[in-house]
């Protein structure tokens, strides 16, 4: 999904777009994972950023 540079705030940054490198760099370097880590998150979750902030909590927690 196309990021929409018009649509900014807080609808826009509920969401991690995974067309956007930028967006999924900011995720991954956030979160410690590489960007195909998030890449892979983001095709297993979707892209709401709170269902993927808790899954990679979540995945970081089963490697412990």
């Amino acid at each position: 999904m196309a990021d929409d540079k018009k649509k900014v705030g807080k609808p826009d940054s509920d969401n991690v777009s995974a067309d956007e490198g930028y967006e999924l760099a900011y995720f991954a370097r956030k979160h410690g994972i590489t960007p195909d880590q998030a890449v892979g998150l983001v095709a297993e979750h979707g892209n709401n950023r709170a269902r993927l902030d808790a899954a990679v909590e979540e995945w970081k927690r089963t490697l412990k």
